[in-house]
């Protein structure tokens, strides 16, 4: 048996491609893509579903706030074993050494009830007497007078306009 060659085509067969890959995007785009869309989703979700995140309305005016906690200032004076503390400060010696920057500041109600702690701020010797700063924050508004006591000395009797207003004075010794 001998092998035959076939006879070549009559004409040239047109191209037919095999089977294609599928084509990949970029994949920066492809991300960029997700984002987006997920961000939108995101946003209508938020919007049916009424979170906004703000209030409804207006905002409240400014007039009609009203506070709800004020600091209380004033000054402390010791004018008795008053000494200079080394650091341009002073503080109190002898039966006095209690009384220093730190020391503590305790505000009550009218029913003796705890509402604000503070302490002693900077102190300043002024003639052998040594001044300090009061500040108290956080007292609470709505009372009728407050006590204010420095260490474990007696109180001193403030209104609540009085303590708001800066009015606390006390002196020692």
């Amino acid at each position: 048996m001998t092998a035959e060659t076939p006879p070549p085509p009559a004409e040239e067969p047109a191209f037919r491609p095999g089977p294609q890959e599928p084509s990949h995007a970029h994949p920066v785009l492809a991300a960029v893509a997700g984002a987006v869309i997920g961000v939108g989703a995101v946003g209508v979700s938020w919007t049916f579903a009424g979170g906004g995140g703000g209030p409804a309305g207006p905002p409240p005016s400014l007039a009609s706030w009203t506070p709800t906690a004020f600091t209380l200032t004033g000054t402390f004076e010791l004018t008795d074993g008053a000494v200079g503390d080394g650091a341009g400060g002073c503080r109190g010696e002898g039966g006095y050494d209690d009384i220093f920057e730190g020391t503590a500041v305790t505000v009550y109600d009218a029913a003796g009830t705890v509402v604000a702690t503070g302490h002693l701020g900077d102190s300043m010797p002024d003639g052998g007497t040594c001044r300090f700063d009061v500040s108290v924050g956080d007292v609470p508004t709505g009372e009728r007078f407050y006590l204010v006591r420095v260490s474990h000395r007696g109180t001193v009797l403030l209104t609540e306009a009085q303590a708001a207003a800066g009015g606390f004075g006390a002196t020692l010794g």
